[in-house]
């Protein structure tokens, strides 16, 4: 029986920069993928563990399934990270988890939704309690339509409003910070601007803070590593994740815990006949008939060897919020290039999901 738990990125006033495929570095994403998570964390590991087993990281991925092992059990899945938000209402505060919103319409969503489908579509995350309510409990509500249909920016109202589901950009400010490249044969000089992403603290002006959260599922054989894997993070805090380390961005303490009540809920879900991602997803066998009745989006993932100047192959992975009939683990994927020989490099497709229902398949129990 797997054991779940949930881990919260504190970044205080350091600065964050999330690289993606495309955007340049003068951009910057509001979180990391899994994929990129799962290297980092691999990374401290072997860093740590190495020194004293030479074989500890090899050890680790061999127990993860392969397009050669297809037949294992991961010890670990983790999804991607997400924001969360510590909001203070009259003197409490909560804690608010954005969820990316599946790509299929919500319970109960109405065929005639054009005087509020804009609104919806800016929907990119979901605070939990209105994610559960629309995938798993009793679904999207005539108030949540005209809450949509009346919302406006600078005045919004409803229940909706209060569950902070507007709200989502309030948790970090990104901003480009100039810099100079010095060139290292003929020592010319260029001017060129890196994309940064700051967290809100806690301030006089402002006592609301935020961060990343991501869940973890540990396997029975995973558990065993619990201790080891948490020491990792732990310096993976101290040395930062994404880009511009050297800068001192991306630095967080960790917290690591249980599931709270409603997040025990939501991954206990028994009655959900869908599935959708929470994390980044590669399978080296895609079958029509698993693609069949799914909505999906796909993400290129590629970008360099940390100790040297080559990159590594590009994978593409579905990214996450799609949606599928089953539930797949996924895999590692080897994108090791072929002029680097030190040792493979992986990259995790590793899938973690949440049972849901959609407005599909509620409209099929009502037929049928």
């Amino acid at each position: 029986m797997s054991v779940w738990k949930l881990v919260k990125l504190n970044f205080g006033n350091n600065p964050a920069h999330f690289g993606e495929i495309g955007i340049g570095m003068e951009e910057t994403s509001d979180r990391a993928r899994s994929d990129t998570l799962f290297s980092a964390w691999v990374s401290v590991y072997a860093k740590l563990f190495n020194t004293t087993n030479n074989n500890a990281v090899e050890e680790l991925l061999q127990l993860f399934p392969t397009k050669k092992t297809p037949e294992l059990i991961p010890p670990l899945r983790i999804s991607s990270t997400f924001i969360y938000r510590e909001v203070e209402k009259d003197g409490n505060k909560n804690t608010i988890y954005y969820l990316p919103r599946p790509l299929k319409f919500p319970i109960n969503y109405p065929d005639h939704d054009l005087a509020f489908f804009k609104t919806y579509k800016k929907l990119n995350y979901l605070p939990l309690k209105i994610w559960q309510r629309w995938y798993q409990g009793t679904g999207f509500t005539k108030e949540d339509e005209k809450e949509l249909q009346n919302y406006r920016e600078d005045n919004p109202e409803g229940k909706l409003a209060e569950a902070e589901t507007f709200n989502y950009k309030k948790a970090c400010k990104t901003h480009q910070l100039p810099k100079i490249g010095i060139d290292r044969v003929t020592t010319a000089t260029n001017l060129y601007h890196t994309g940064f992403v700051h967290f809100a603290t806690d301030d006089a002006s402002d006592k609301n803070t935020a961060g990343l959260y991501f869940l973890v599922e540990l396997s029975p054989e995973g558990e065993k590593l619990g201790d080891k894997l948490q020491a990792a993070l732990h310096l993976l805090g101290e040395e930062g994740i994404g880009g511009e380390r050297s800068s001192g961005a991306g630095r967080f303490t960790a917290e690591w815990s249980e599931l709270p009540k409603i997040w025990q809920e939501v991954v206990n879900f028994k009655s959900g006949k869908f599935h959708t991602l929470m994390s980044l997803f590669w399978d080296s066998e895609i079958s029509s008939n698993f693609l069949e009745n799914s909505s999906y989006e796909i993400q290129e993932r590629g970008g360099w060897i940390v100790e040297s100047q080559i990159r590594r192959q590009m994978v593409r992975m579905f990214s996450e919020g799609s949606v599928f009939t089953s539930s797949r683990l996924g895999k590692l994927v080897n994108v090791t290039p072929k002029q680097f020989t030190r040792h493979e490099i992986y990259r995790s497709g590793i899938s973690l999901t949440l049972p849901i229902n959609t407005k599909e398949e509620k409209d099929n129990d009502n037929c049928c």
